[in-house]
């Protein structure tokens, strides 16, 4: 085996089409948008006899509480070589990770979460993770290659009801925008949400940035639901490898009864299947019944209304690279407590 840096887009992309289990987090344009933040990265594809079989974009990042190397839902792996392919990558990470004084490694996968999987990570020194490095570790996923009525006919029978309903209301309408300058009306909205329900929303930075990268590709698209003009849903949608991804999204409570979210939702859906997406991601979820007082349970039901499944992942797994790492993770198991989660 051999690890060597991809410095080509279209080997990095190709890889990944052929693997069901995958997020624009491993994107191309997601390591592009990692550079605008500033972060060191490396896109480190993993090779057997020349033939790729495995990918890792890795991020340096440089936090107040320590210095770690962070893959988000990666790496991507060839199935038949999985154990050794990780392991002859964490070699890897372990120098890297001493070229820049990193405390921890720290992996989001996208592997099946079960007890062989647990044990995987766990004989390979990885410790689960106090953080869900900010992805998700389980979602919502929804088939969307049947005909759009086939799909409607599966929702959740009010989901399908209210969906109908807001479409005959003249006074809403959904509006669809490639516009940068519209990321601020996003985030007006977004910032409101955040405050009302005592969260840190992500920084128009942050979200200006994501959306400029993936435009580049037409990978990316707002959505607006308006009532008489106003504003009072928006989403930002992903568009990667066959895949919709509803990454981001805000409403306004003062217009909740009008149910906006599940016609805006629903177009979001139809978008992806135009542009030839075979999956609609919710982009997480929790059980609602295991955990009903989870931030996410109300959002998640919201979500389980569309119809599809749920996917569940590994927890966030950590390798510590220094002694620091200890007190690191007693600070976010306490920060975690604080939130609730």
């Amino acid at each position: 085996m051999e690890i060597k840096e991809i410095q080509n887009k279209d080997t990095w992309e190709n890889f990944f089409l052929d693997y069901k289990d995958k997020t624009f987090l491993q994107s191309w344009n997601w390591g592009e948008f990692n550079l605008e933040m500033g972060n060191k990265i490396w896109r480190l594809g993993i090779f057997d006899e020349e033939k790729l079989i495995g990918a890792a974009l890795i991020s340096k990042i440089k936090a107040k509480r320590g210095t770690f190397l962070l893959i988000q839902h990666g790496p991507i792996i060839n199935s038949l070589f999985e154990k050794e392919a990780l392991n002859y990558l964490l070699e890897k990470l372990k120098v890297i990770g001493k070229e820049e004084n990193a405390d921890f490694i720290r992996m989001s996968l996208l592997l099946e979460r079960n007890e062989e999987n647990k044990s995987l990570l766990k004989e390979l020194g990885f410790r689960k993770s106090p953080m869900h490095a900010s992805a998700y570790e389980s979602t919502w996923k929804l088939n969307i290659t049947p005909p759009k009525d086939d799909i409607l006919s599966e929702m959740r029978k009010t989901t399908r009801y209210l969906i109908r309903q807001i479409s005959k209301n003249e006074d809403i309408i959904i509006e669809k925008s490639d516009k940068l300058e519209d990321i601020d009306a996003y985030q007006k909205l977004n910032k409101n949400v955040a405050k009302r329900h005592k969260f840190v929303s992500f920084s128009s930075e942050f979200v200006k940035n994501e959306f400029k990268v993936f435009l580049k590709d037409k990978e990316v698209i707002l959505l607006f639901g308006k009532y008489k003009g106003e504003i009072t849903a928006a989403a930002l949608v992903i568009f990667w490898s066959g895949i919709g991804f509803y990454h981001q999204a805000a409403s306004d409570s003062k217009y909740a009864k009008l149910s906006i979210p599940y016609l805006l939702q629903w177009e979001a859906i139809k978008e992806a299947k135009k542009r030839g997406c075979a999956v609609y991601d919710f982009w997480g979820y929790v059980d609602p019944k295991k955990e009903p007082n989870h931030p996410w349970a109300g959002p998640t039901l919201f979500k389980m209304g569309f119809g599809g499944e749920g996917y569940e992942y590994v927890k966030t797994q950590d390798y510590p690279l220094s002694g620091k790492y200890f007190f690191i993770n007693i600070f976010e198991n306490l920060r975690k407590i604080k939130r609730g989660l």
